[in-house]
């Protein structure tokens, strides 16, 4: 199979390639972030695993879910490291602006790659993509390019895309808090949405998928939301203080509204994500003595029962049974606070290099796995040999994405960014 936006590689090529993975896995292991790259990698790990055991381990797979649910354990476990790093990566900088430069060099080269490849192996009959409904292709595009698209009312191109929306409700809730100055108070944020998450629940609230899309349409949701995003975000980066407060908090609701209104998981999901994201973000306050541990403590266990009791009153549901979602849920928090625990000793070279490429990893696989379904089709019985096989094609794959699209993608952004910072 040739992917053209990434070549065609001939032996000694392809040699060339997996000869670099050590100097990258050593690279990422030398971090003094390495345990969250670690962390990473096994996420990246689990969810591979868990989609592409559709494909190669179907029964093994009917049989772990009711128990464990993969697919949600390496989400939240992304969600948390995502929280604690985000907020202050945006604080050490100090400038929404450059802030959202560096986020758009990182998240949409490797992105917009991968769609055009799908794209193209769609036009060519070797992959398929998910039905978009009604929509436009104009409508459908806007929405992906801001990133929300499972939010507002249109059907990721690829499945894992949908939490890449929540991902950028979380990066202008931080923008919000940082613009109005209240971005310490992190724990208070991730218990407030996690009794939200647990109030719904209590007072029966159960709202359809993309219910704002249906009251008014999937159309005027995309425009208003593009539009509020677009004035949010240039608002945000303005150098007057009145701009910069308005287009946070613009921002940010925004992003609320649409988690609250027109989510595709369930209502108290779409909340108990935001918390988990934000109780990461705590776990950095505490570590850098913006706030006690003990409180930061208190918030995860009010977190995760708020979390645990929504999820085992709502009871099972079409997408997961409520005890394999629990198990997921209290094993990634478990995860991330074991390796918290153990930042300070050596990280295994191999999850940390996993993890440097944790991002190629988690977009390359379902294109690869939907040109399989479309041309050589599902397994009828387990093969742990064709997992693992698949597993040693995706790896060199992610490498090279990594090699050629996202590391020079991030540079350009740390180059533009240290322009802005010195104009």
């Amino acid at each position: 199979m040739k992917f053209p936006l990434l070549g065609t590689a001939s032996p000694k090529q392809s040699s060339s390639v997996i000869s670099r993975l050590p100097t990258v896995f050593s690279a990422a292991r030398s971090s003094r972030l390495g345990w969250l790259d670690a962390l990473r990698g096994i996420a990246a790990l689990v969810v591979v695993f868990d989609h592409s055991s559709y494909t190669f381990m179907a029964d093994f797979r009917r049989e772990l879910m009711p128990y464990f649910n993969t697919s949600r354990y390496g989400i939240m476990v992304f969600f948390l490291v995502s929280g604690y790093i985000i907020p202050s990566s945006l604080e050490r900088q100090g400038c929404v602006r450059t802030f959202w430069i560096g986020r758009i060099f990182r998240v949409y080269p490797l992105w917009a790659a991968v769609v055009t490849v799908l794209l193209a192996c769609n036009a060519l009959g070797i992959a398929e993509i998910r039905d978009l409904g009604p929509q436009s292709a104009v409508t459908a595009a806007v929405a992906h390019v801001t990133m929300l698209q499972e939010l507002l009312g249109t059907p990721g191109l690829l499945l894992v895309l949908w939490t890449l929306s929540y991902e950028m409700s979380f990066y202008l809730l931080v923008v919000a808090l940082f613009s109005v100055r209240c971005h310490r108070r992190s724990a208070a944020v991730a218990v407030i949405l996690a009794v939200l998450a647990a109030g719904s629940v209590a007072a029966g609230v159960v709202l359809p998928p993309s219910s704002l899309s249906g009251l008014i349409g999937t159309g005027p949701v995309i425009a208003i939301a593009s539009i509020a995003m677009g004035v949010a975000l240039c608002c945000a980066s303005a150098s007057s203080a009145v701009l910069r407060g308005f287009g946070g908090v613009l921002g940010g609701m925004l992003a609320l509204v649409l988690v609250l209104f027109n989510g595709t998981v369930p209502l108290w999901e779409g909340l108990v994500i935001l918390a988990v994201m934000f109780l990461g973000t705590a776990v950095y306050r505490a570590e850098n003595g913006q706030c006690t541990w003990r409180y930061t403590t208190g918030t995860a266990v009010a977190v995760a029962v708020c979390a645990v009791g929504s999820a085992y009153r709502w009871g099972d549901g079409d997408h997961f049974t409520r005890r394999g979602w629990i198990t997921a849920f209290l094993l990634a928090v478990l995860t991330f606070g074991v390796g918290h625990a153990l930042r300070s000793r050596y990280a295994p070279r191999f999850l940390t290099g996993l993890g440097t490429i944790s991002y190629s990893m988690y977009l390359v696989h379902p294109l690869l796995l939907t040109v399989i379904d479309s041309t050589a089709g599902r397994r009828r019985q387990d093969s742990l040999v064709l997992e693992m096989a698949f597993f040693a094609v995706l790896l060199p794959l992610c490498l090279l994405t990594y090699r050629y699209i996202e590391a020079p993608s991030q540079t350009w952004g740390r180059s533009l960014r240290h322009r802005r910072l010195a104009g």
